[in-house]
């Protein structure tokens, strides 16, 4: 797989992301950096792939299984307040939708934190903290 990106000018930071075959992306810097805020910044795209392998990795481990997942949700909170002193902090709340017991629900969370992304994430010091979503309980 190949991605390039290109500025878009030559007085923003504005980036076109090309991934082959796909759907052009696009990233900037926040304004605070001096970028327009106009598309996620890079640190967004890594929280965003920590979420997708989740989300991909239980679909597909509970259709495999066939655990009655009807759906989840994923959401990446972000804690970069150290990440000059080399600890970047992502914590990680799952929805898990569908008639599901206790052990399925357990299995699936377990399941989270085996996805690729998560695995690659942690090979570096980067700490991850996943966790289920209260107030969706057996939906």
């Amino acid at each position: 797989m190949i991605i390039t990106l290109n500025s878009e000018s030559d007085s923003g930071y504005r980036q076109r992301i090309e991934l082959e075959g796909q759907v052009p992306l696009f990233t900037d810097l926040p304004e605070d950096l001096g970028g327009e805020g106009s598309a996620p910044e890079p640190h967004d795209y890594f929280d965003v792939a920590l979420g997708s392998c989740k989300a991909l990795t239980v679909t597909y481990y509970a259709r495999k299984n066939n655990i009655p997942l009807t759906g989840i949700g994923v959401e990446v909170t972000r804690d970069d307040s150290e990440e000059r002193k080399g600890n970047y902090r992502l914590n990680v709340k799952l929805t898990l939708r569908g008639p599901l017991n206790d052990e399925q629900r357990a299995t699936l969370l377990r399941i989270a934190d085996k996805c690729p992304v998560h695995k690659l994430m942690t090979q570096v010091e980067v700490t991850i903290e996943t966790r289920l979503a209260e107030e969706d309980f057996g939906q």
